[in-house]
C-alpha cells in the first residue's frame, strides 16, 4: 500500500483537502481524507507544500499516431484515399514508444483519448488509453469511445487536391447523410435478424463500424471549427438520432445562445499557435469562459501533436488569464473530459474505487509559468519521478 500525505489535495469531487491523504491498494485509490486509519507498513509519499491534482485527461489528441522526428513513416493518423473510412481503428496505429508519451507524462497527462486526423468525412475510432505502457492493449481504458467525423477545410482540402469529391460542404453533408442511412438499415436488418435469420445482412466492415454509433454506445466526434459547420454537425446528429460532441468549436463563442439550446458538451481548442486556416480566424482564449459562464460543459484540449500534450495545463491556464474560473479550468482537464468521453469511471478524480492517476506538483500549473511535476503516478506506479526537486 501507498500513502500520499500532507499534500493540498484537489479531488475534482468535493472541496480541496488542506493536508490531504491519499491511501492506494493495488493501483486503486483505497481512501481519501485527512486522517486516514493507515496500516503501519505502508510506503509513504510526503507531498508536503507540494499541489495534488488527479492525472490530467486529454480528450481529443492524435499522440501516438504521428510520432515525433519520423516524418511519413510514423505518420498514421489520415488514411486519406478515400472520405469514408469508419471502419478504421486507432488501436492499430498507435505507437506508444513515441517520446510523445514519456512527455505527456512529465506534464502529468495521464489520460489520453487519441485517434484519427481530420483528412477524412468519417476517419474512424477513437479510444482512451493512459499514456504509460509498452503495448497499447495493455493500455486502452475504453476502445472505441467515439467516431471521428469531420467538416470543414480539412476534407474540402484534402479531396480537392486529388480531383474528387467531397470538395464542397455540401458534399460532405451528403456524404455523412448517405452513409448513416445505409447503416440505419443495416443496423434494422441485424436487429431484425434476431428473429427472422433471413434477415441478416451480408457483412460490411464500414457499417457494422458505425453499428456502436447507430445504437449511441459511443458518440461522434465531429470535427468543427466554424459556426456553419457546427450547426451542420448538429443538424446531421438530429437527423438520425445520434449523440454527438463539438470538437474544436473555434466559433463556439459566437453562438453561445444556439449552443446552449442544443446541450452537447464542447471540447475547445487547439487555441495556441496562429491562425493557420481561414476557419480559425476567430480563435480566442476566452471561448472557454464565455461557453462556461453559458452553463456548457467544457475540455479543454491540445490536438496534440499541434500542440504538444505536455502543455494541456498551460493552455487551461491561458484561459483562466483569459477570464475563465480557475476550479473550471481544473474541470476541464480532469473530471469533465472524463465524462464526455465515458470514462469517469476510473479517472479524472481523486475518489475512492478510482485508477491511482495522481499528479504532484510543485507549483500551480495553471497559474504558475514556474511550476515543476514532482511526480506522475499511474495505476499506483510512480512512472516520473522528478529528482532534481527535493522531497
Amino acid at each position: 500500500m501507498i500513502l500520499i500525505k500532507n499534500g493540498y489535495v484537489k479531488t475534482m469531487a468535493g472541496n480541496d483537502i488542506k493536508d490531504g491523504q491519499i491511501l492506494i491498494d493495488n493501483g486503486i485509490i483505497k481512501a481519501v481524507g485527512s486522517n486516514l486509519d493507515v496500516p503501519a507498513d505502508v510506503e509513504i509519499i510526503d507531498a508536503k507544500g507540494y499541489l495534488v491534482t488527479p492525472g490530467l485527461v486529454e480528450s481529443h489528441c492524435h499522440v501516438g499516431m504521428w510520432e515525433e522526428g519520423i516524418g511519413f513513416e510514423g505518420e498514421d493518423g489520415n488514411e486519406d484515399v478515400e472520405p469514408i473510412t469508419p471502419q478504421l481503428r486507432a488501436i492499430d496505429a498507435i505507437n506508444p514508444m513515441d517520446i510523445a508519451f514519456t512527455d505527456a507524462i512529465e506534464g502529468g497527462v495521464t489520460t489520453a483519448v487519441t485517434g484519427p486526423g481530420s483528412a477524412n468525412v468519417i476517419g474512424g475510432q477513437f479510444l482512451a488509453m493512459k499514456t504509460y505502457g509498452n503495448r497499447v492493449d495493455n493500455m486502452v481504458i475504453k476502445d472505441p469511445v467515439a467516431m471521428k467525423i469531420a467538416f470543414g477545410e480539412n476534407p474540402k482540402r484534402v479531396y480537392d487536391e486529388q480531383h474528387k469529391s467531397p470538395v464542397t460542404r455540401m458534399a460532405i453533408a451528403a456524404l455523412l447523410r448517405e452513409t448513416f442511412f445505409e447503416a440505419l438499415q443495416y443496423k434494422e436488418d441485424l436487429d431484425a435478424a434476431e428473429t427472422d435469420p433471413d434477415r441478416r445482412p451480408d457483412f460490411d466492415i464500414k457499417l457494422d463500424a458505425l453499428i456502436p454509433v447507430m445504437r449511441k454506445q459511443i458518440p461522434l466526434k465531429a470535427h468543427v471549427h466554424r459556426a456553419d459547420d457546427i450547426f451542420t454537425a448538429l443538424r446531421i446528429a438530429k437527423e438520425f438520432d445520434l449523440d454527438i460532441t463539438l470538437d474544436h468549436c473555434t466559433e463556439g463563442h459566437l453562438i453561445v445562445d444556439e449552443l446552449v439550446k442544443e446541450g452537447k458538451p464542447v471540447l475547445v481548442g487547439p487555441t495556441f499557435g496562429s491562425r493557420s486556416k481561414y476557419e480559425l480566424r476567430n480563435i480566442s482564449f476566452e471561448t472557454p469562459k464565455i461557453l462556461v459562464a453559458a452553463g456548457i460543459k467544457i475540455a479543454i484540449i491540445t490536438d496534440a501533436s499541434v500542440i504538444p500534450l505536455q502543455y494541456l495545463s498551460m493552455c487551461a491556464g491561458l484561459a483562466v488569464k483569459a477570464g475563465l474560473p480557475e476550479e473550471e479550468a481544473w474541470k476541464a482537464i480532469t473530471i469533465n473530459p472524463a465524462e464526455i468521453v465515458g470514462v469517469a469511471n476510473r479517472v479524472g478524480s481523486i475518489e475512492v474505487g478510482k485508477d491511482a492517476d495522481i499528479v504532484i506538483f510543485k507549483g500551480n500549473p495553471l497559474t504558475d509559468l514556474g511550476y515543476e511535476t514532482y511526480m506522475t503516478m499511474i495505476d499506483g506506479q510512480v512512472v516520473y519521478k522528478n529528482d532534481k526537486i527535493a522531497n
